[in-house]
């Protein structure tokens, strides 16, 4: 789960971190009137959405006065940004967050995410804030240097050594820099968080360590143990399609094909989507309706995948091991005559009750199309299609 970059800083200060004092709102005159209050000759005026490259996009601007602050905001909401993380249709902007400026000595770069491979906490840390971290590591990968830690109730001062010295911090400068890290780290463990970026992290010219930006990321998994983090999730900076899925338990990510994928269990999802490429075809999204595949579930599938335009047919791949495949089979068979489909539809089963459930769509009078296997299912499917 993403959150903006106000709702990470606040967290972040919570935890020690220092960042920019700043207001947000979600009008212009409310964000003026918050604004007042700030301590500062220059004001820094964002976009809030969820993608990054904001700057390049106009999302971030720097004014001088109120005046000129209040301008840039009405010229500001309500836009459409396209970045390079958006996709061309871009994300309108709902609110705003200004805060104090900074003077900028330098720039550096700071995350820290889960590193799956090894089952530790990564950092990574550069000199070189700002920027594109992928171009760093392609022009200067020297530049950047990635510290695992540990899982812990804390994180070690020579680790935290490790992960600041590519910054080339005087003592003062230095111990902030620890200070930081440690506060970064009790908070991404605190919370369940996958990821914390910060880029740039910087040095003042009055030699301060300051957040200048943030970006957070929740584990999903772990949200009901944070209901408070739950209650900054904005619906409006997700896909639609995306948000049904989760109120009805599906795993749903949707893609740029043209064949609908509906599978139980992620591995298998993974193996039907390569598939289906393997044959000359993309598909329309990644959909895992999990071990218990009610009628309603499948129903709800359905209705998901069909609301993508560019869906030309679907392919139904299920393993019932948890799930029987003559349940499976009549919740696919209750769904498809509710909702009237219309495109080829696939239907590959395999495991348990598998002879049941192969009778109940062959008698179902549907116009589905039953495979042996996943390379036949495959086949057919992107056969149907053309």
């Amino acid at each position: 789960m993403n959150i903006h970059e106000h709702q990470a800083k606040q967290i972040l200060k919570k935890y020690g971190a220092v960042v920019p004092e700043g207001v947000f709102a979600f009008s212009v005159s409310e964000l003026i009137e918050k604004a007042k209050s700030l301590n500062t000759e220059k004001y820094v005026l964002k976009a809030q959405i969820y993608a990054g490259g904001r700057g390049k996009a106009g999302g971030v601007k720097i004014v001088n006065s109120i005046e000129e602050l209040t301008k840039a905001a009405n010229e500001l909401l309500g836009k459409t940004l396209v970045t390079h993380q958006t996709g061309p249709e871009g994300r309108e902007v709902k609110r705003l967050y200004v805060e104090e400026s900074s003077n900028i000595d330098k720039e550096f770069y700071l995350s820290c995410l889960v590193d799956r491979s090894s089952s530790k906490i990564a950092f990574i840390s550069s000199n070189q804030g700002g920027m594109d971290i992928e171009e760093v590591a392609s022009s200067s990968p020297e530049k950047i240097i990635t510290t695992k830690v540990d899982m812990g109730d804390k994180i070690s001062e020579s680790d935290c050594e490790k992960i600041t010295k590519i910054f080339y911090l005087n003592e003062d400068t230095q111990k902030q820099a620890i200070s930081l890290i440690k506060s970064i780290y009790k908070m991404f463990v605190s919370t369940d968080a996958s990821m914390v970026e910060v880029n740039p992290l910087i040095l003042t010219k009055e030699k301060k360590i300051v957040c200048l930006d943030a970006k957070v990321k929740f584990d999903s998994n772990a949200l009901f143990r944070h209901p408070e983090i739950v209650e900054l999730r904005d619906l409006n900076e997700e896909d639609p399609t995306e948000i049904e899925a989760s109120r009805h338990d599906l795993a749903y990510i949707k893609l740029d094909g043209s064949i609908g994928c509906m599978v139980n269990g992620a591995g298998l999802a993974m193996a039907t989507m390569d598939i289906i490429k393997l044959y000359g075809e993309e598909p329309a999204n990644f959909l895992d309706v999990g071990g218990g595949a009610s009628k309603e579930k499948v129903s709800a599938a359905f209705k998901i995948i069909l609301s993508d335009k560019n869906v030309k047919g679907i392919l139904i791949n299920i393993f019932g091991g948890i799930m029987r495949c003559d349940v499976l089979a009549q919740g696919v068979v209750n769904a498809a005559k509710e909702i009237n489909i219309s495109v080829p539809l696939v239907v590959r089963l395999a495991g348990t009750n598998l002879k049941k459930g192969k009778e109940i769509l062959d008698n179902s009078g549907l116009k589905l199309i039953s495979a042996e296997n996943l390379d036949d299912a495959a086949k057919k499917i992107v056969k149907a299609i053309k």
